[in-house]
């Protein structure tokens, strides 16, 4: 049963990335406990915990304020997940692709096939994309075998945008939106032959490379600041953002 502290930890997380606080705005505890219906200290908590993620930061008056958050530090942290995905790739197809795995991430690439055949996707059909990729990402990291760096990417995915399908939304309003995905799932196809076969380098280079339609559509975000506060509200923190 989910304890109360990482209940609150998990919704106050989820409101700070909904963009429901403004940067520089004061986490007052009193106020937080009865939004999330907790005691003071699981809130103290969740804000030492964020603090450590980079969401919060301390206030000289006391407290924690939202961090303003730079787009350098979002693209940095899409580029780590890269490096560690690619890692992890790697692992799997040193250690053999087992079938059960090799199913399941069949059954992602035909989850996608199927929605990228259609002329047009609709918001429903990005929100399965989404699901699909999520879960795409989750096998691949999992099998690696690898704790540490299992907990390094969850870590990791926690700031803001850097998770795999953290950008997705924007994609949603683009014209090149069905595009990139497509390419993107090209990459899925790519990086799923590439450790079926065994082919460690290769599988570690396509996962890395992976990120930077990520990367692109942070770059597209950034400039579209009426599609940020729609889409991606949490875009208000981005320094860089011109909102």
């Amino acid at each position: 049963m989910e304890s109360q502290q990482e209940r609150v930890l998990v919704y106050l997380r989820d409101l700070i990335l909904k963009g429901e606080f403004s940067p520089g705005e004061r986490m007052a505890e009193v106020a937080l406990a009865e939004r999330l219906q907790a005691s003071r200290t699981p809130v103290r908590l969740a804000l030492t915990t964020l603090e450590q993620e980079g969401l919060v930061e301390p206030s000289p008056a006391g407290g924690y304020v939202m961090r303003r958050i730079t787009a350098t530090e979002i693209a940095d942290a899409i580029a780590v997940r890269g490096h560690l995905e690619g890692m992890a790739a790697r692992l799997v197809a040193e250690h053999g692709v087992p079938r059960q795995l090799s199913n399941a991430l069949n059954e992602c690439l035909r989850t996608g096939d199927r929605l990228l055949a259609k002329q047009e996707l609709t918001l429903d059909d990005y929100a399965v994309y989404t699901d699909m990729n999520n879960r795409f990402h989750q096998l691949v990291v999992e099998a690696s075998g690898n704790a540490a760096l299992i907990r390094a990417i969850e870590m990791n995915n926690r700031l803001p945008f850097a998770a795999a399908s953290a950008m997705l939304p924007m994609q949603s309003a683009l014209q090149e939106g069905r595009n990139w995905l497509f390419m993107a799932h090209q990459q899925h196809h790519s990086l799923v032959q590439a450790m079926e076969k065994g082919e460690g380098a290769r599988a570690q280079a396509l996962a890395s490379e992976h990120v930077q339609i990520a990367q692109m559509n942070l770059t597209y975000a950034l400039e579209s600041p009426e599609l940020c506060k729609k889409l991606a509200p949490a875009l208000q923190l981005v320094a860089d953002a011109v909102l």
